[in-house]
């Protein structure tokens, strides 16, 4: 075995056998028993990656087996040979005798370069053709093909007179507390008098911002909000909102409405990495935007990262992630319904329990696998799961805390009996929930709080969308002549210093000028 933390078998009681095998990435296959008296010591399969090993695989949660017909050659005399797995939902990671680098078995999956080769070519056919390349691609990647690339306001008005009263109440509220909460956000001014140095600042708005919302699997009218209104806080003049397109070219009735409680300009039908393109460089009938913000799939994260530099960009926000950090006192069906929350946004997410109470992981996975079958979203909570679910145990709170700083999550949730007493203890992460009230969906729907987050650990250096990201700082000098002639000592030595006489005489001219002589002959 590897020297690192082991993903140990679980589920083995039918036919449990002594032999565990570690991969490269440091996973265990699920040990499993072959009929028919063979010896099945060492036969070890990959459970994640099941369906490559076996044929007619019928996946089991918690307790219920999944029995498949194996693909290999069967053993001298056997009639038959067959297997039996127990399968667990969230991969499991035991760190309790770790005492290495956490980032080790915690690495995330290297990336394919499929992604990025595909989203470099999208930017360069739209900065390419422009319009035609956006509804090219739109046909080729939403299955709808669009005339006019931006909502006519009279459908924007008429969405948000047709949503149901409940619905505008939900979506009234939380714009007051998103506009509250970025509202507080206004920094104290800057004003320095230095004996004659006078120093402030200007806080000046981007003139045009962009904000892309995702769709497609879900209707995401609350990103509406969490975009647009801080943009409107910080006085940007004009919003776009890109949103893609459902099969028959409309955009959904409750995002419209949305930016209409919002005050966005336009809202453009376009979606994926070819909105994030469009936004940047224009086209024929989208004027580009100094600043992009928004999450959304993987294509529009590698999207923002590559125009990044031709406008201002937020932080990579998504796909979702979370990671509960849960004790003794938690209970299991609420960790498992906010581990289902966030995995239910779909492909590429990380939804991560870690603990002290060894228990509690049979517990979780034990309620994950009986609200499982039933979700409406099962599609996109299994591919979410299936690449990021995981079960971390771990020797106490201290560690929980540093693998949580590892991974450093979009959403932190602390559901233990003190959270407060964690806090302190949180270096990376987007937003931290405290307590088994707090869920992270308070974050998304009523807080106020922005649930535009960093992902992909980038919460190292990376904050929530605030309202300076559509801001900038200019800083504005005056000194007067007492002032200027008492600092140049310190300015020309450092100039020297710097080798840049340059800049050395610009302040020397004034601090130390020399007399003209006078023009020979002049009276």
């Amino acid at each position: 075995m590897r020297d690192r933390a082991i993903e140990r078998a679980t589920g083995t009681e039918q036919g449990a056998l002594d032999a565990e095998q570690v991969d490269r990435d440091g996973r265990v296959g699920c040990v499993v028993a072959f009929g028919d008296g063979y010896d099945a010591r060492g036969e070890l399969f990959e459970l994640r990656a099941q369906a490559r090993e076996l044929r007619e695989v019928r996946r089991g949660h918690g307790t219920q087996p999944a029995r498949a017909t194996a693909t290999q050659a069967k053993p001298r005399g056997a009639t038959r040979l067959t297997v039996t797995m127990t399968c667990t939902v969230l991969e499991r990671l035991d760190l309790r005798g770790f005492t290495g680098d956490l980032a080790d078995p915690l690495a995330p999956p290297e990336e394919a370069s499929g992604p990025i080769d595909a989203v470099r070519a999208i930017i360069a056919e739209v900065r390419g053709r422009g319009d035609a390349a956006v509804r090219d691609l739109t046909e080729r990647f939403d299955g709808c093909v669009i005339d006019e690339l931006a909502v006519p306001s009279a459908a924007i008005d008429a969405a948000l007179a047709g949503i149901s009263a409940e619905l505008r109440a939900a979506l009234e509220y939380l714009a007051g507390e998103v506009r509250a909460y970025h509202e507080a956000q206004d920094p104290a001014p800057v004003a320095l008098d230095r004996r004659g140095v006078q120093v402030r600042e200007l806080v000046l708005p981007v003139e045009r911002a962009g904000c892309y919302v995702p769709g497609g699997r879900a209707v995401y009218p609350s990103t509406v909000l969490m975009t647009a209104v801080p943009a409107r806080v910080a006085g940007v003049a004009e919003v776009a909102v890109c949103v893609p397109p459902g099969p028959d070219g409309t955009v959904p009735a409750a995002t419209l409405a949305a930016a209409a409680l919002a005050g966005v300009d336009v809202v453009y039908r376009i979606g994926g990495a070819q909105a994030i393109a469009a936004l940047a460089y224009g086209t024929e009938s989208i004027r580009p935007v100094d600043v992009i913000v928004g999450p959304g799939n993987v294509y529009v994260a590698l999207a923002k990262r590559e125009v990044a530099g031709q406008v201002g960009t937020d932080s990579i926000a998504g796909p979702s992630e979370v990671v509960v950090i849960a004790d003794a006192a938690a209970d299991a069906e609420l960790v498992a319904a906010d581990l289902l929350a966030q995995a239910e946004h779909g492909p590429g997410g990380v939804a991560v329990l870690v603990t002290w109470h060894a228990p509690l992981v049979d517990a979780v996975d034990a309620a994950l696998a009986r609200r499982l079958p039933d979700a409406p979203r099962r599609t996109e909570i299994e591919a979410s799961l299936g690449g990021g679910g995981r079960a971390v145990l771990v020797r106490d709170a201290a560690q929980a805390l540093a693998v949580a700083n590892t991974l450093a999550p979009e959403h932190l949730e602390l559901c233990t009996d003190d959270p407060d007493a964690l806090v302190p203890l949180v270096r990376n992460a987007g937003a931290v929930f405290c307590g088994s009230w707090t869920p992270a969906v308070v974050g998304d729907y009523a807080a106020g709080v922005n649930h535009v987050l960093p992902t992909a650990r980038t919460a190292r250096f990376a904050s929530a969308l605030r309202v300076d990201d559509f801001r900038k700082h200019v800083h504005v000098v005056r000194a007067d002549e007492s002032a200027l002639r008492r600092i140049a000592p310190d300015i020309e030595a450092l100039a020297d210093a710097e080798g840049l006489p340059e800049h050395a005489r610009s302040v020397a001219l004034r601090a130390h000028p020399t007399p003209v002589p006078a023009t020979e002959g002049a009276p």
